[in-house]
């Protein structure tokens, strides 16, 4: 045997004696994705101060990355069950590492957008591979406990993202969170090719690429959709990928119920354990990723942090997300599924809910709690849901359920994200300019409006003009009062407008979080109706309804 992994897991005697090594290699790679899109929160203040990006183009180089990511996974993870699910991977690796090479050489907000695309390609192909090779490699015994830890991973790449990226904006630019990428890369191609056993779907005749097509049309548009629409208006682009993205799914789901061999049977989601699996991690993910965004503002902008304080900062969520998954290993077997997701969605809303108490003194102290009850939450609810979903899937079709999987959590994120982020964009802005207006009618000093204007854009605007203003106060009363006196002026008005910006950021987020418990409130109560109870969701249940659906298939 050459030093390439060549034998599949069904072709050895017994389970595959390096399968949790297999699985730390699975779990690496999906590290990178996922910190690809946390880290670079961190790291856009210095890409907008290098490139001189506009709030249109700091919104697409994050943003770019997720709409083909999320577009291109269910017919990506179908050829990879076709071909070579750890072919998809190392291929996704290469691409995903070359073009991170290049993010970091350009020096344009363009270039920069095409290589988060291109990034964005290479995830949708390792994202499902991961958990399709998971599947694959694991008896069934122990694949729960493998999801698990597939699923910290992920909690823990939230949090580490931040981090990793912090720590190396304290010696070196933006361009070094794009490189970090590509070491990793390298490590997750080699231990792929040495440790990860080949996989790919015995039988398959025919991709339905059709359906593919279609599936590619009318998520792509809904997901550039949510993000047009809320942070740039409802304009001709937005409207247009609205009307794709309805049409394009109606087509789809037309075509689907007739092909003999769909890219997805969407009859699926007349199962419950499927559909509230799906809609739970859609919803969890849509309040964790917006609480995620403005969190991560807050501790920078308004308590001062640096980059990496704020990733060191964050740490309590991701320790949270192991106890939450070991919890989970109890739990499930015991309450079974139905409870413990709805437990940790109920978890999850109470932390969203204790961050409505976030006013403008509040401290470091008061989001510990907050963050630590998500960490749990992430992992009560995850693992059992993936499992589901995963599970409602044949042994040739391992690739599509890890995509459907991976499109609720980039869906669920990416409107939690535009959602949420409107919510506090609009509130911050209305409470800012409240606040001036207050001062003015009391008797202070009036903020001009074109600076008021600037400074309601977002709060790292609002504490720039901040720093301008007590400039330009101090320049004018410098003639008049000396340069000591006019200095002191200067820092006293700039404090004022910054006290100003901080307590309007800090409403907005209390704000923002009760949209988002109630959200995640009302969700929780569906997916409790929607997911099975114990005698419906028994070991093998699945395995009874998936064999009656391919008879249906068949005779359709």
């Amino acid at each position: 045997m050459g030093l390439v992994m060549s034998t599949p897991v069904d072709k050895m005697d017994g389970p595959y004696k390096k399968r949790w090594a297999a699985l730390g290699v699975l779990c690496l790679s999906l590290l990178i994705i996922v910190m690809a899109n946390t880290s670079l929160t961190v790291a856009a203040p210095d890409m907008v101060k290098d490139l001189g990006l506009g709030s249109s183009d700091l919104q697409w180089v994050i943003d770019g990355y997720t709409v083909p990511y999320a577009a291109l996974m269910l017919i990506l993870g179908a050829v990879g069950d076709k071909y070579s699910r750890r072919g998809a991977l190392v291929l996704g690796l290469v691409v995903f590492g070359a073009a991170s090479v290049a993010g970091s050489l350009v020096d344009s907000s363009t270039g920069v957008i095409a290589a988060r695309a291109v990034m964005g390609v290479g995830a949708a192909m390792i994202m499902p591979a991961t958990l399709s090779l998971l599947a694959a490699t694991f008896p069934s015994a122990e694949r729960a406990k493998a999801i698990t830890i597939w699923t910290a991973t992920a909690g823990l790449a939230i949090a580490v993202g931040p981090l990793v990226a912090g720590a190396l904006l304290e010696d070196h630019g933006w361009a070094s969170t794009f490189l970090i990428n590509v070491p990793i890369a390298a490590l997750g191609i080699l231990g792929a090719l040495l440790l990860v056993p080949p996989s790919k779907a015995e039988g398959v005749k025919e991709i339905d690429y059709v359906g593919g097509a279609l599936s590619v049309a009318w998520v792509g548009s809904l997901i550039y959709m949510i993000i047009e629409g809320p942070h740039f208006g409802w304009g001709a682009k937005a409207i247009a990928a609205a009307v794709i993205a309805g049409v394009g799914l109606v087509l789809f789901v037309l075509w689907e119920l007739r092909h003999p061999h769909p890219v997805l049977d969407v009859r699926r989601f007349t199962r419950r354990a499927f559909a509230g699996s799906t809609l739970a991690v859609a919803l969890f993910f849509l309040a964790v990723f917006g609480a995620f965004y403005y969190l991560t503002q807050h501790l920078q902008f308004v308590l001062g942090y640096s980059p990496l304080d704020t990733g060191v900062r964050m740490l309590p969520l991701a320790g949270a997300v192991f106890v939450g998954g070991a919890l989970t290993a109890v739990l499930t077997p015991r309450l079974g599924m139905k409870v413990t997701v709805a437990l940790g969605m109920t978890v999850g809303t109470v932390a969203i809910a204790l961050l409505t108490r976030v006013d403008a003194s509040s401290t470091y102290d008061d989001f510990v709690l907050p963050l630590v009850i998500l960490g749990l939450a992430i992992g009560l609810s995850l693992s059992p849901c993936t499992n589901a979903i995963m599970g409602s899937f044949p042994e040739d079709q391992l690739g599509v359920g890890g995509a459907v999987n991976s499109t609720s959590i980039e869906m669920g994120g990416s409107l939690g994200i535009a959602v949420l982020g409107t919510v506090l964009a609009k509130t911050y802005s209305s409470n800012l300019g409240d606040a001036a207006a207050t001062a003015a009618a009391a008797g202070g000093p009036k903020l001009p409006e074109k600076a008021l204007s600037a400074a309601q854009d977002s709060v790292g605007a609002g504490l720039y003009v901040a720093e301008e203003v007590g400039k330009q106060v101090a320049a004018g009363a410098a003639p008049k009062v000396g340069a000591e006196k006019a200095a002191a002026l200067g820092a006293q008005q700039a404090h004022t407008v910054v006290e100003a910006v901080h307590k309007a950021f800090s409403d907005a987020v209390a704000h923002t979080s009760l949209v988002g418990a109630i959200v995640l409130g009302v969700g929780t109560v569906l997916v409790a109706v929607l997911l099975p109870g114990r005698s419906t969701s028994k070991p093998g249940a699945a395995d009874a309804a998936e064999a009656e659906n391919e008879k249906e298939s068949a005779a359709v």
